[in-house]
């Protein structure tokens, strides 16, 4: 009877760390406060279009990060609209479309690389020269990302850092 106690006693125990691991990626302490993962991305900008200029100030409330971020439901700093001239492409999904899965339902793992080439499960990406700075603090090799795509500005992606909850424009650069 002690054997099949002492067996249960260690199934549990190696069980609650994939448990605790499963829910890790589903939270960020972008306020001070843990926040879900975004349902969605944002909806098409409608109206007055912010000007994207070097040095904008996207802290908007005390304790949060002065790059986009997600708030809530409020996806901060993309306010550009489509005629933005820093997310324009020439040739829109150049490498094909990112067929992966969009949205909190798929938590992609950084592999490794940087802005300029970085990927997760043999896919390919880059960020948007515009966006470098705003990625400053990702951990290439480790840290959760998720894609949503880009209303605005063909061609783009968004990537939602969990950890973070920033997020930056990427581009597919195929498999």
């Amino acid at each position: 009877m002690k054997t099949i106690q002492l067996a249960l006693a260690t199934l549990l125990a190696l069980s609650v760390p994939a448990f605790a691991q499963h829910n890790a990626g589903n939270s960020h302490p972008s306020s001070g406060g843990h926040q879900a993962i975004p349902s969605h991305g944002p909806k098409a900008f409608t109206g007055t279009p912010h000007a994207a200029e070097p040095g904008r100030n996207y802290s908007d409330k005390a304790d949060h990060p002065n790059v986009p971020h997600v708030d809530g439901r409020t996806w901060v700093g993309h306010d550009t609209g489509r005629g933005d001239a820093n997310y324009h492409l020439d040739h829109p999904f150049a490498h094909g479309q990112f067929t992966g899965g969009f949205g909190p339902g798929h938590v992609w793992h950084l592999g490794g690389g940087g802005p300029g080439r970085f990927w997760f499960n043999g896919w390919f990406w880059d960020v948007a020269a515009f966006d470098v700075g705003f990625c400053d603090g990702w951990l290439w090799d480790s840290d959760d990302i998720v894609i949503y795509p880009d209303p605005d500005h063909d061609g783009w992606y968004l990537a939602y850092n969990v950890r973070l909850g920033t997020y930056v424009h990427v581009e597919y650069l195929g498999s």
